[in-house]
């Protein structure tokens, strides 16, 4: 392994042999990122098959020649896979996050929506056909009424002003009540399509130009680490290596190293500074932000669904309501009742007819023949993915500090002449610094 590392890591190889061995090694390496490429393109950008497979294609074979011919593009590709450890890394796995929240979640929550709003519809056109029905009730009850009151006046053939009939106005024909409630309901529904669309449009717009972003900015901080690695003798100079270590005793000098390791630290070690430490702190607790918001739009679906299905189920237990009218009606008739009255005699009236009916009618509010889609459940395994990856966040942020230490040795290892003129500088740095004190 160390031998397949030297020859990578050569500005030019020393014989045919290393040569091609460099060549097989770009070869595998660009194999497998243009693979990964693909995948990422088509699987989670969602580009076509056609465009997928051309990207990956022109990306792969400029990637083998930037390889195998530049020995910098070596270097900053090497240097790209701890950067993913980064803040740029952070970036690509959190906009993974949220598309998969979106893509997952507000569907789920969409659909849920739409189940309460055909429940409710529902109801409303159950409820309203069945009191528009009522009313054929009330005029069948209102009629006979009015048959006995024509019955009594027939009976004592007295002046009748009226024919004793009830006037009751009933709207035969409800579709255009129905109509418009359709209408309502296809006005909604649209509605909610139109914005699950404009979500998912804007979340996968936004997610490629985040992930194009990321990946360009991933390769230009590693060109920036490296240009300043090899132009600031000053940059990311704080580390006891063995370079270091080497010059130190062959000079006779190893208390400088002693004296000052509250200053340096050793790139194999898992010592972090103070500044460190608080960084690290503030990111966690951006980062908890972020997952707290993800939680509450995961726990609108759960709610949703909740609801959806409490509503279902409540609209398919619904019992009729039965309604009853009852009319009484007593008809008597006194003779002469002003004389009796004068003359202080009992006043007696005579029945006429007497009208009791009892009319039945029952309220529906839910129907079988209602559309109404099923309610959809949450994806568990959402949870669980987006849980893996800001549990991959989290380390991430810890880890952020190693790997910039990493990206150290990897330039190092590209170029030894320049690293050993930077232990170089700070051998010097520590040994006037020890003079001054």
């Amino acid at each position: 392994a160390a031998d397949l590392w030297s020859v990578y890591s050569k500005p030019v190889p020393a014989n045919g042999r290393e040569l091609w061995t460099l060549f097989l090694q770009c070869s595998c390496v660009t194999v497998v990122i243009g693979g990964l490429f693909y995948n990422w393109m088509f699987a989670s950008l969602e580009y076509s098959w056609h465009l997928s497979t051309a990207m990956a294609i022109s990306f792969s074979l400029l990637l083998l020649l930037s390889l195998f011919l530049v020995h910098p593009a070596r270097c900053v590709f090497s240097m790209i896979m701890p950067t993913l450890g980064t803040k740029q890394g952070r970036k690509l796995l959190l906009s993974t996050c949220i598309m998969i929240v979106v893509v997952n979640v507000t569907p789920n929550i969409i659909s849920n929506i739409k189940t309460i709003l055909q429940v409710i519809k529902c109801i409303c056109k159950n409820s309203s056909e069945s009191l528009l029905n009522s009313t054929a009730l009330l005029e069948t009850a209102s009629w006979e009424f009015g048959d006995a009151i024509q019955e009594n006046v027939h009976s004592v053939n007295i002046y009748r002003p009226m024919n004793g009939h009830f006037q009751f106005s009933l709207l035969k024909n409800s579709s255009l009540i129905y109509q418009q409630m359709h209408l309502a309901g296809e006005k909604i529904g649209r509605d909610f399509l139109a914005v699950e669309v404009l979500v998912k449009d804007t979340v996968r717009v936004g997610n490629k130009l985040v992930a194009g972003f990321s990946m360009l900015y991933l390769c230009f901080e590693s060109t920036w680490y490296l240009k300043n690695y090899l132009t600031n003798l000053r940059f990311d100079n704080f580390y006891i290596t063995k370079k270091l270590e080497h010059l130190a005793v062959d000079r006779k000098a190893a208390h400088l190293l002693v004296g000052s390791s509250k200053n340096l630290i050793r790139p194999t070690g898992l010592k972090l500074s103070r500044e460190e430490v608080m960084l690290c702190v503030v990111q966690a607790m951006l980062l908890t932000v972020a997952l707290m918001l993800m939680l509450v739009v995961m726990a609108m679906d759960h709610f949703a669904f909740s609801v959806a299905d409490t509503a279902v189920k409540k609209a398919a237990q619904f019992s009729t309501v039965p309604v009853a009218l009852s009319i009484k009606y007593n008809a008597k008739i006194g003779i002469l009742p002003f004389l009796l009255k004068l003359l202080q005699l009992p006043q007696e009236e005579l029945p006429l007819q007497n009208f009791e009916r009892s009319y039945q009618h029952y309220l529906i509010f839910s129907s079988a023949h209602c559309r109404i889609s099923p309610p959809m459940p949450p994806n568990p395994s959402v949870l669980l993915v987006v849980g893996l990856l800001f549990c991959i966040l989290y380390a991430i942020i810890f880890l952020e500090t190693y790997a910039h230490r990493l990206c150290r040795k990897i330039a190092g290892s590209f170029f030894e002449s320049w690293e050993e003129k930077r232990a170089l500088y700070l051998y010097k740095k520590l040994s006037r610094k020890h003079k001054e004190e």
